[in-house]
């Protein structure tokens, strides 16, 4: 095994291939990554590669290195683009088209041909490029095994096959896909695996279609993330939209993503974010591949600087300057966590990540980081007043660098001196930048945890705890899931806090039925309730919430199936009903009972097991009490 943690980037080595470097060197490249030094050593030459390295680590150009000496060999330009030398497999269409990208540079000077294959795109377009022919080929496992299957793809000439983002791959379902074409290429290619872990899934496929594999290691756990600043930004459930949004103005970044767990969690909050003057796209899997690939191009282009993302987002895609990743809805596990911060601190760039955090979740989220190995700092929401000071440092800023006027700019320079005065033309000027700033939102100040534990609201407060809410008047909504669907209060009371912005305090009971779920919202935030649900729309899975008055739910329908086991007679002393008042009527007196004699042979209620069949032998064992003799 080679391991690449103690590796420092040093300059470009001499055993880059010669018809790359000079792309390197146009790109920038002055040193290379542990991962992209690790493919070029010595035992990683010629032979099958297993990689494991994080994201944003340089895995494209790693392996774009690797392959070059397998796809070239001492000639310095490719030859006929007759039959595809490389087969490049990512698992979504973002990063493959990404990938084509990336090696579409790295072999420009070699004249090396690529070409990509992904679903969403026009498959008759894609084959006549791949009759054309093409050196390199980059596509999607799905749209890939179609390409073969039909004929339009032919492997037979495959050198090196490489598979990107390997661990992701098998959990979204593309291992038939990718056996199947490992199986079509030739038995004398190079084949390397570049996976963020190696699980027991990916120890078998290596194991399988690989010869005598390479093990890289280029980072360690200690050293995951170490660019990116893991920020916890306390609020309240109902101003999360609010800290996000002075999030944004307070490191005025570049280039911005922020996550989302649903679609409909992305077009809500792409829109709140366009009203308010952001430069905004979103990206999530219902918009088409046109549409996320503009999406894409506008942020790399910077005419969009916030991309509100669902994590069909968080694996593969590299967006420029992009520094900042908000987590608007908090990762429910290490993994994700990771895949969404790793669009920021790439490559050796420093980033922030910033997690909203409601603040009785603060323990979930430090666990969270805990099992990602990273560490992070609870802060406060930026408020209006921390953003109105950023905001008059840069506009201070942006007039004392300003250049002094030229010959042009001085006559009428000096003409507005003669008119107003200097006091008069800063005022002027501050409020012109003023002005094409969004105002900040304001933020309730929420509790720090203190000594590494977060108290309670009520008592960071000082309040005792509040008691539980008076339901008179309450209004019934109705939830378009029930118990047919496996609807249960424990994910129910969630959803509908998160669509009303209310807390749990503000929900009466919850009915569940067959097809619906019904559930109380207190009188005073019943009507903001109802304004809410009709301004989100429907929630995730495509749930929907519609008032249901204010009167209880009716009782659920009977089925004819009996769904509770029909009562014991009643004893015949007992009354047949309630007395008229009300009150509670005697019991009945109570039988005596003694505990039997299980001493005595032959005693009522003691089985003999003696000679019966053990619970090892085949067929049922049958109990039965012996007969008093």
């Amino acid at each position: 095994m080679t391991t690449t943690e103690d590796l420092q980037p040093a300059a470009l080595p001499s055993n880059v291939h010669p018809a790359l470097a000079p792309a390197l060197a146009r790109q920038g490249f002055t040193a290379l990554t542990p991962v992209q030094l690790a493919v070029l050593e010595g035992k990683a030459e010629g032979n099958d590669l297993l990689v494991s390295a994080q994201t944003g680590s340089g895995k494209t150009v790693a392996f774009g290195l690797a392959i070059a000496p397998t796809l070239l060999g001492d000639t310095s330009i490719a030859g006929p683009a007759d039959r595809p030398l490389a087969l490049i497999i990512a698992p979504t269409r973002e990063l493959a088209l990404q990938v084509e990208r990336e090696l579409r540079w790295l072999y420009g000077d070699a004249g090396a041909v690529t070409a990509s294959c992904v679903g969403g795109m026009d498959m008759r377009k894609e084959a006549r490029q791949l009759d054309r022919g093409a050196h390199i080929v980059v596509g999607t496992p799905g749209r890939l095994r179609d390409h073969i299957t039909k004929g339009s793809l032919d492997l037979s000439a495959l050198r090196a096959v490489v598979l990107d983002e390997a661990d992701e791959m098998l959990d979204m379902g593309f291992r038939e896909d990718l056996e199947f074409i490992l199986a079509a290429a030739p038995d004398d290619r190079r084949t390397l695996m570049f996976s963020a872990t190696v699980p027991k899934q990916i120890a078998q496929l290596a194991q399988t279609y690989q010869r005598d594999a390479v093990r890289i290691v280029a980072t360690g756990s200690r050293e995951r993330h170490a660019d990116i600043d893991y920020q916890l930004v306390l609020v309240q459930p109902h101003e999360r939209e609010n800290a996000i949004i002075n999030t944004l103005l307070f490191y005025d970044s570049g280039s911005a993503i922020v996550f989302c767990h649903t679609r409909e969690a992305v077009k809500h909050l792409a829109a709140q974010l366009g009203d308010r003057g952001f430069h905004v796209v979103s990206l999530s899997g219902e918009l088409s591949q046109s549409e996320r690939t503009n999406a894409l191009q506008s942020m790399r282009d910077g005419r969009s600087r916030v991309c509100v993302a669902t994590d069909v987002a968080a694996r593969g895609i590299d967006l420029p300057n992009l520094d900042l990743v908000i987590h608007a809805d908090m990762p429910s596990n290490p993994d994700t966590l990771l895949h969404r911060s790793g669009r920021t601190g790439r490559a050796g760039r420093k980033g922030v990540c910033v997690l909203i955090v409601p603040a009785r979740r603060y323990p979930a989220a430090m666990r969270v980081l805990g099992f990602a190995n990273a560490q992070g700092t609870a802060r406060s929401a930026p408020t209006a007043a921390d953003i109105e000071a950023r905001y008059r440092e840069q506009i201070l800023a942006g007039a004392t660098s300003a250049a002094p006027p030229d010959e042009a700019e001085a006559p009428f320079v000096a003409e507005l001196l003669t008119r107003v005065t200097p006091e008069q033309l800063a005022a002027a000027y501050l409020r012109q930048q003023l002005a094409t700033r969004p105002a900040p939102e304001d933020i309730s100040p929420t509790p720090l945890p203190s000594e590494g534990k977060m108290p309670k609201m009520h008592e960071a407060a000082g309040k005792p705890r509040p008691e539980r809410r008076d339901m008179t008047g309450a209004a019934w909504f109705s939830l378009s899931v029930g118990r047919n669907k496996r609807a249960e209060p424990r994910w129910i009371l969630p959803l509908i806090c998160k669509a009303g912005d209310i807390t749990r305090d503000d929900v009466g009971s919850i009915k569940i039925f067959d097809d619906e779920t019904r559930f109380q919202i207190t009188a005073e935030k019943a009507a903001e309730f109802t304004a809410r649900i009709a301004k989100t729309g429907s929630l995730e899975r495509g749930i929907t919430i519609s008032p249901a008055g204010s009167t209880p739910p009716e009782p659920a329908k009977s089925t004819g199936e009996e769904r509770t086991p029909p009562r014991r007679p009643r004893a015949p002393d007992a009354p047949a009903s309630a007395p008229a008042d009300g009150e509670r009527p005697t019991k009945p007196a109570k039988r005596a009972w003694s505990k039997p004699d299980f001493t005595k042979k032959g005693a009522k209620g003691k089985p003999d097991f003696k000679g019966k069949k053990s619970f090892g032998t085949k067929g049922p064992a049958k109990y039965k009490s012996k007969a008093p003799k």
